[in-house]
């Protein structure tokens, strides 16, 4: 039987950022083919055109030669370097019957985790070892659940096919949509996503969660000439003032009447030294409504500004978007649902059907409307769990004893809808597929 708590401390001690999770991946491969599932993985699992934000190839190289350092199993990442990191697990029943995905996400976060001895990761021996990288979402919980549903059914004493899908680079939006883009959600019927914590306490389960933030993430580029600052500064074109011409506009962006919105330039970079003009400067700005149309207006100004502004002061520019998500409707009928199969576990003792209490933005809207769009159901749910600290910090950590509950449930969700005769008034799969 899968020892989840050890599981879960081994990948929190190596935590991998967003396409760079190879050590992650390749122990999820080894393990769903350990139990008989059928796995895809590498170019097969994930369409590397519409992969956002990718890391540059030094980084993804020096990620993935640390991984072999580290054990991963050298034929398995080889399929996934270059940042195909996606993993899924397809496993059929004994019967036909619908098609039930799971999703679970594993990258970390390029925060440096705490050292002080009241952080129990620190305490009991398991705090990263890649200095600078952390779990400071809960997603090595996410993967540990995800391998511990995986055992659970591995007896295939169900009707219909399961699919384990386990994601790279939640964190920036950026892995999702990939997923989405080569297939691998086209055939499911029913998909479950959930998340750890969320300032849910331990013991509560909401069946959905309502407030998720559609989001674009750009990178802007400019580029100028450079030109020595005290003796030719007519001659130079300073790239770095235009960015910051774009930074401040762009925060004037008025609010809207018609739905919530934020705006926020989290990175302006440019420049070598106090006396040249800087040639290049990179911008990294995010937008953020409640509706999806309000955002790509957002956006759209965004790129009005950028492009404006780089015109004052005669610069070239290019925009990347290096991460974006949509706003999640749940089916109301898989929210009762989760929480009907929740009441039966033991450990769980509050229930919500949906609450407001989004996190931000998730990308795994874009699997949620993919399966809706052909006539499935899907909902994304919140499993409590007290955490010491806010998510992305240095302290935040899991109560353990959520990742036992939380298979067990994910268990009883699956079994639950992998009958036969399931069926929420959804389309014939038939007619989908």
């Amino acid at each position: 039987m899968m020892d989840l708590i050890a599981l879960r401390r081994d990948l929190h001690q190596h935590p991998e950022l967003g396409f760079t999770e190879f050590r992650t991946a390749a122990k999820v491969v080894e393990q769903l083919t350990a139990l008989g599932y059928e796995v895809l993985y590498g170019q097969d699992a994930i369409d590397g055109e519409s992969r956002r934000g990718l890391p540059s190839p030094e980084v993804l190289e020096d990620a993935y030669q640390r991984a072999l350092r580290d054990g991963a199993n050298p034929q398995i990442v080889e399929k996934m370097r270059g940042g195909y990191t996606a993993v899924i697990g397809i496993l059929k029943g004994k019967a036909p019957g619908p098609t039930v995905a799971f999703r679970f996400d594993m990258d970390a976060l390029p925060i440096l985790e705490s050292t002080d001895h009241d952080h129990y990761p620190q305490a009991a021996g398991f705090r990263s070892l890649y200095e600078g990288n952390m779990h400071a979402c809960g997603h090595d919980g996410h993967t540990t659940i995800g391998l511990g549903l995986a055992e659970k059914l591995a007896d295939g004493n169900f009707s219909g096919t399961v699919k384990l899908i386990f994601q790279p680079a939640e964190e920036g939006v950026r892995g999702a949509y990939a997923v989405v883009q080569k297939g691998m959600l086209d055939d499911v019927d029913y998909l479950f996503c959930h998340h750890l914590g969320t300032n849910v306490p331990l013991g509560e389960v909401h069946g959905s969660c309502a407030g998720f933030l559609a989001t674009t993430k750009m990178a802007a580029y400019f580029e100028g000439v450079s030109a020595h600052a005290g003796a030719s500064p007519e001659q130079g074109r300073n790239a770095l003032l235009g960015a910051a011409t774009a930074l401040l506009n762009i925060h004037a962006i008025p609010r809207f009447s018609t739905g919530e919105t934020r705006i926020n330039v989290g990175v302006l970079e440019g420049g070598t030294a106090a006396n040249i003009i800087p040639q290049s400067a990179r911008m990294v700005v995010e937008t953020r409504s409640a509706t999806e149309e309000v955002n790509q207006e957002l956006e759209r100004r965004v790129r009005n500004i950028i492009a404006q502004s780089a015109a004052m002061h005669e610069l070239n520019y290019r925009i990347e978007v290096i991460g974006a998500a949509i706003p999640i409707h749940s089916d109301q009928e898989l929210a009762e649902l989760a929480i009907e199969e929740a009441k039966q576990v033991e450990g769980f003792t509050a229930f919500q059907v949906g609450a407001a209490n989004s996190i931000g933005s998730e990308d795994a809207s874009f699997m949620i409307r993919r399966v809706q769009e052909r006539g499935g159901k899907a909902t994304y749910m919140v499993i409590g769990t007290d955490i010491p600290a806010p998510h992305h910090h240095p302290k935040f950590d899991i109560q353990e004893e959520v990742l036992p509950r939380s298979v067990k449930l994910l268990e009883r969700i699956a079994r639950r809808t992998l009958q036969a005769e399931f069926s929420l008034s959804r389309a014939e799969g038939e007619d989908r597929k």
